[in-house]
């Protein structure tokens, strides 16, 4: 009985860190501060809030637009992306993926229902490589953190990727490369493909459907809840950051907008990146001790799509020459989206 009880106790435990780790997290950073500097704690907490309370704004915005996506059904759009000649496909599954909403899922299984169905690897790199950057959601938030020419410059960085790696895809596929991508036993995408293999009409007028504004409740308070955890956590760490790492540092490893700055920004990128929202308020600061603008661009690029969890869950999913092509082609391409930006800016 005592073991019995010690393992529901171990589970209990277990599910409550799985769920609220990051606010055990975003606490625990700021009672540790707080115990080693009362002044910095102080600091920390303050300027959380009064970042908060500044994105507001673009906060709500972001959770509007997802919780209507849900409610209204427009993941169902993606499935006009993947029809029609590859050249065509590729440039359609670049801009669904950069600016429409997918299956709360994630990409990765969505991925895996498209190849099985028979989906040319070319259109669906494409959309592979751009979901992950930007969506109209993300646009906002990115608005309101990093500013309105941020978020255009991100958009259309997602848009290009895809283009760029759709088309160098169909372009090994024409020469023999790249058959048969997935791994063996891989499945059907499960829920990421149900909008795929059966799409379903549209609904924009929503709140004409109980159940529609159910979901768009629900969804809005799940977004809600999700956004705000990673938001706090990330304005701490900000907070942190400008406290405790010398600007000189950042401007020598990030200022500038020479290549060798760009790609140890996209390096960087993908073991430090937290999450899309998370790392929106970090690249802010790190902008505001001295990183360029195309440094900042490629972190959040190479990060947002290449990720430590992102490229496990690739491995799993790819074969080998798949993954190699899909993590040069999201390294390769966040350098020049860097690049470009930081010349123009």
């Amino acid at each position: 009985m005592a073991d019995t009880s010690l393992t529901q106790h171990r589970s209990s435990v277990a599910v409550l860190w799985r769920v609220h780790r990051v606010w055990v997290v975003s606490a625990a950073l700021l009672v540790g501060v707080t115990l080693v500097s009362p002044a910095q704690g102080a600091a920390s907490l303050q300027f959380t809030l009064t970042a908060i309370l500044q994105t507001a704004p673009f906060l709500l915005m972001s959770i509007a637009i997802a919780a209507y996506a849900a409610a209204t059904g427009a993941d169902n759009l993606i499935a006009k992306a993947f029809s029609g000649a590859p050249v065509v496909m590729v440039v359609i599954a670049s801009l669904v993926g950069a600016l429409s909403p997918f299956c709360s899922c994630g990409v990765i299984p969505l991925i895996a229902a498209l190849l099985v169905m028979g989906v040319p690897l070319s259109a669906v790199m494409a959309f592979w490589l751009a979901s992950p950057v930007m969506d109209p959601s993300m646009f906002a938030l990115t608005a309101g953190v990093l500013g309105v020419e941020f978020a255009i410059a991100k958009t259309v960085a997602a848009v290009g990727l895809g283009l760029l790696g759709g088309y160098v895809t169909l372009f090994l596929m024409r020469a023999g490369a790249l058959t048969n991508p997935l791994r063996p036993g891989i499945g059907n995408g499960g829920c990421g493909g149900a909008s795929v293999r059966a799409p379903k009409p549209v609904v924009w007028r929503f709140w004409t459907d109980a159940d529609r504004r159910t979901r768009f409740g629900r969804e809005a308070l799940s977004t809600t809840l999700f956004l705000g955890k990673w938001l706090t956590l990330a304005f701490i760490l900000e907070s942190l950051m400008l406290a405790y790492v010398p600007a000189e540092t950042v401007t020598r490893l990030l200022g500038g907008d020479g290549v060798l700055t760009v790609v140890v920004a996209a390096l960087v990128g993908v073991p430090a990146y937290l999450n899309g929202y998370a790392a929106l308020p970090l690249v802010g600061g790190l902008m505001d001790q001295g990183m360029a603008a195309g440094a900042g661009l490629a972190f959040l690029v190479a990060g947002g799509v290449s990720s430590l969890p992102a490229a496990i869950a690739v491995w799993a999913l790819a074969r080998p020459p798949v993954f190699v092509l899909y993590l040069g082609l999201a390294l390769g391409g966040s350098v020049l989206a860097g690049l470009l930006f930081g010349a123009v800016a």
